[in-house]
């Protein structure tokens, strides 16, 4: 079992290094692309919500978060109820950007899977 473990580890950093390169090109780094694909497929998501989806703890969230902000990928706005709460919505440019790392991940997913039943 520990193998098939390791392996499985082996695969993901190695996927996700294939697509820091490929996105470097508009400066997504260091992972930071999953946290725009779910920004986009679920806008208005609150940071909490996003850190629990992509399994990372809310500081590390928050960085790169910052950084997607910084970088016109993403923009926080104001909940109409809560003015606490911040809502991330992707930018035009995040939108932009989405599709072409939705059909990086569609292949890196075929390219993985290959060989493998349902």
């Amino acid at each position: 079992m520990k193998e098939i473990l390791r392996e499985i580890g082996m695969i993901a950093r190695a996927l996700d290094s294939i697509s820091n390169i490929e996105f470097k090109e508009y400066n997504l780094t260091k992972g930071q692309y999953l946290y725009l694909v779910r920004i986009c497929e679920n806008p208005g998501i609150i940071q909490e919500k996003l850190a629990e989806m992509i399994k990372v703890d809310r500081t590390t969230a928050a960085r790169a978060i910052k950084k997607l902000e910084m970088n016109g990928f993403i923009e926080k706005m104001d909940d109409e109820h809560n003015k606490k709460i911040k809502k991330l919505f992707p930018t035009e440019k995040g939108k932009d950007v989405f599709p072409v790392i939705k059909r990086e991940n569609d292949h890196s997913n075929s390219v993985a899977l290959a060989g493998f039943s349902e």
